[in-house]
């Protein structure tokens, strides 16, 4: 069983009993889209309890989940709250990054001064990659990676930013958090190599979890899906277990759909489209959209550099579907948008 929020309202007043409010943020919504054995039907929230929440506890489970705030991380003198969207920062410190052609490849000071202008913008994290996950590219040597990674991590949290790494391997991981960076991002979700879901449970630092359809052999592999929304959404649940049961707090555990990654068009639009049911998971939810292949799809072969509006588009998207975390190339524009969308909302909800 899978519910799906559906039927967004601008506002719960007046409306007790109708709407229930998404992951403790800032969207409430009418109705479920259930789907259960292949076939899907529309329940209200208001007819929820009698009709399937009082005999059925796995429908129970994930609408507590779908509902329940998602509580800020503290990491050290900083909070990064999960009641909003937030935007992170993508600083790729690799000589081949598909989207800034390398520009800090060489510079930590210089990918320094641009993360930090990144957390001046709005960004609530900064995320520093030191490896292309893009199809094609090459596995790093996990020396090299993090020689490139740590100096600009080093610098950014001298500076005071919050400071995710982006890398499956657990030697970088280990270097990065002892230069201070307080998140894991791995687009593996722990499972390029065993070591790295111990140096997480380890360290007791929060970890992104993204799906990816086979991450121990890279991520853009995979053969297709019967129904890429409820098996990605199988596969996150089931990996979620496992990391806690290797010690990891399910509560520092953020999820990511993995948009791009050995999916088609067809597959990521899917996705996309039914990001509120990720909600289920109980876990903040991270879209990582930016820049993506998908968009030059959409738009007459847009190159990289000329995809900012389709990914302004797509991470308000996110932010109607209660996602948490919107991991973007474009911060200023990006925040931007998110605050005139927070606006509306705001307004909204005072009537």
């Amino acid at each position: 069983m899978y519910l799906r929020p559906v039927q967004f309202v601008d506002t719960p007043v007046g409306r007790d009993g109708e709407v229930a409010r998404l992951a403790g943020g800032m969207q409430w919504f009418a109705a479920y889209e259930v789907t259960r054995d292949g076939a899907t039907r529309t329940i209200p929230v208001a007819e929820f309890e009698r009709t399937l929440g009082a005999q059925d506890d796995r429908a129970a489970a994930l609408h507590r989940a779908v509902t329940a705030a998602r509580p800020a991380l503290t990491l050290g003198d900083r909070t990064l709250r999960f009641d909003q969207p937030q935007v992170a920062g993508i600083l790729n410190v690799t000589p081949d990054s598909f989207s800034d052609d390398g520009a800090h490849g060489s510079d930590p000071a210089g990918a320094a001064s641009a993360g930090v202008a990144m957390a001046a913008a709005g960004a609530a994290l900064v995320d520093v990659g030191g490896e292309s996950t893009r199809p094609g590219a090459a596995t790093v040597w996990e020396e090299d990676e993090a020689r490139r990674v740590v100096p600009a991590i080093e610098r950014l949290a001298a500076a005071g930013t919050l400071v995710s790494v982006d890398t499956r391997k657990a030697a970088v991981m280990e270097a990065a958090l002892g230069a201070g960076a307080a998140i894991v991002n791995d687009v593996s979700a722990l499972l390029w190599e065993p070591r790295a879901l111990e140096v997480v449970a380890r360290a007791g630092c929060p970890v992104v979890l993204m799906h990816s359809p086979d991450p121990a052999k890279g991520p853009h592999g995979g053969g297709g899906y019967r129904d890429v929304l409820t098996e990605v959404f199988d596969w996150l649940e089931a990996r979620i277990a496992a990391v806690v049961a290797g010690g990891v707090d399910r509560a520092r555990i953020v999820v990511d759909p993995g948009i791009g990654f050995g999916k088609s068009l067809a597959d990521n639009l899917a996705l996309l489209n039914g990001l509120a049911m990720f909600q289920g998971l109980g876990r903040p939810v991270m879209l990582g959209a930016s820049r993506k292949r998908l968009i030059g799809a959409l738009s007459n072969e847009a190159p990289v550099e000329a995809r900012l509006g389709g990914s302004v588009a797509l991470a308000l998207l996110g932010a109607q579907a209660g996602v948490q975390l919107l991991r973007v190339h474009d911060v200023a524009e990006t925040v931007q948008a998110v605050r005139v969308w927070r606006g509306l909302r705001d307004r909204a909800l005072v009537g």
